[in-house]
């Protein structure tokens, strides 16, 4: 009878321990699908974004008198394979290169293709923005809960790592320089 009673207890325990276990993979696996669909909405928007600088370029390189090397950096863009950290930073550089480049030439000032464009953007950087809060508040809930027990031995066991921030930053080194503004 005590053999009985111990091993119901050591089943009971195991079934609750189970229990647990999936409940907290099933919290990060939860977590890691939103910081996906953040990452997709994130890309999408960033190829939307470079193909509305692309046209103001066009326009830019059409109109104006300016050294065609002037946009080289962002033509390499799309032969490049890099980050959408380094991508988001890169394509907002151009951007404001163009930008400043429209407000320079009285020919482009009042264009209304441009201006429509420059609209485009900005809603379009308005989501980006709202994405990447989105994606940054998940990513800081699964960083804690891997970093906390017992759901890093979960996430130890599914070799589910402390993700960086979407703007690259990683907060657990010793590098303070990578804070750029």
């Amino acid at each position: 009878m005590k053999l009985i009673i111990i091993l119901l207890i050591i089943i009971i325990i195991i079934g609750i321990l189970s229990i647990i276990y999936i409940t907290i993979y099933n919290n990060i696996q939860k977590l890691i699908l939103k910081i996906q669909e953040a990452e997709n909405i994130i890309d999408e928007t960033l190829r939307k974004k470079y193909d509305n600088i692309s046209k103001i370029v066009k326009i830019i390189n059409s109109k104006t008198d300016i050294d065609k090397n002037t946009f080289n950096k962002f033509d390499e863009l799309k032969n490049q394979n890099i980050s959408n950290f380094s991508l988001d930073r890169e394509l907002c550089e151009n951007c404001n290169l163009a930008y400043q480049i429209t407000n320079d030439y009285k020919v482009l000032e009042n264009n209304k293709e441009i201006s429509k464009i420059k609209e485009t953007i900005l809603e379009i950087d308005e989501k980006l923005e709202a994405t990447k809060s989105f994606y940054n508040k998940y990513t800081t809930e699964l960083n804690k809960i891997i970093r906390s027990f017992p759901s890093n031995l979960v996430a130890k066991n599914h070799h589910i790592k402390v993700l960086n921030f979407f703007d690259g930053k990683n907060m657990n080194d010793e590098i303070i320089d990578d804070f750029k503004l």
